[in-house]
């Protein structure tokens, strides 16, 4: 976003950015659930966690987030793009848990890792793997990922894994193949839109979170009508919200209302069809 168009506004930042920055979540209700779900799961060492929500509902920024509020004991490794062999799955984890692959071997990096983990258990140390977009994880993964699982002492789980993916990973978590997998499911949680109010909420905080000087009003019945329009799913609220911000700037308004937000929404209806 534009110097000049940050500073009409009185903002530090864009405020509605897509990308998905832990700086600027907002822990509606069912993010708390979620993350709760998440905390608990690895706290309790309960081997494997499910959280899943439909596109847009934060579930990435939701995982950074989980992620920087470990403890020093808890090490962790994050999977962002799982659409990878079941060698390179390995190769990824083994790296991002801070080692050098060993020989490009599936077994050798096997062993690699649970010497990993079992000297992690020694120094009291738990360790979580997150895997994000987990839906397009092929059943030959999923099946890879069951036999990390296996990686375990005669008391403890040696690694919690934790599946986040879209409402599709429980469709394909039900098939027959998968039941060995299914029954290690600890804590599972389904993430919902925001609501009405938590819409209103979710504005404001952003903004603030952004630097807001106050200069920007934004109506509270541009704010329900951004609910109406992005069903309270936060990707299309940003989108939404961002479009209006433009619109403001170029009539040289600072007040947002429920007009401006639905010609904003007219406007980016094809853009926001596609990307759904």
């Amino acid at each position: 976003m534009d110097r000049v168009y940050l500073d009409y506004f009185g903002l530090r930042e864009n405020p509605f950015s897509i990308t998905a920055d832990p700086a600027f979540l907002y822990l509606s209700k069912k993010h708390r659930e979620a993350l709760s779900h998440m905390v608990y799961g690895i706290r309790e060492r309960k081997g494997f966690v499910e959280i899943t929500g439909e596109i847009g509902t934060g579930k990435t920024t939701l995982c950074k987030a989980l992620l920087r509020q470990l403890d020093p004991a808890t090490k962790s490794a994050l999977i962002l793009q799982p659409a990878l062999s079941e060698l390179q799955l390995l190769q990824s984890v083994v790296q991002d848990f801070g080692m050098n692959p060993m020989r490009a071997n599936r077994l050798t990096l096997f062993n690699q890792l649970n010497q990993f983990l079992l000297e992690q258990a020694s120094l009291d140390n738990n360790i979580v793997l997150v895997i994000d977009e987990a839906q397009n994880l092929s059943l030959r993964l999923l099946e890879e990922i069951r036999l990390l699982s296996n990686l375990e002492t005669d008391k403890t789980k040696l690694i919690q894994i934790i599946l986040v993916g879209q409402p599709q990973l429980r469709e394909k978590l039900a098939r027959p193949a998968l039941e060995q997998l299914r029954q290690r499911i600890g804590v599972r949680y389904h993430m919902t839109p925001l609501d009405t109010d938590e819409v209103c909420t979710y504005i404001t905080h952003r903004l603030r979170v952004a630097g807001s000087d106050g200069t920007l009003e934004w109506t509270r019945e541009a704010a329900e009508e951004v609910y109406r329009c992005s069903k309270g799913i936060p990707r299309l609220i940003n989108h939404i919200c961002d479009r209006s911000l433009l619109a403001c700037f170029v009539f040289q308004v600072k007040r947002v209302d429920a007009e401006i937000v639905r010609r904003s929404y007219q406007e980016l209806a094809g853009q926001v069809l596609v990307s759904s």
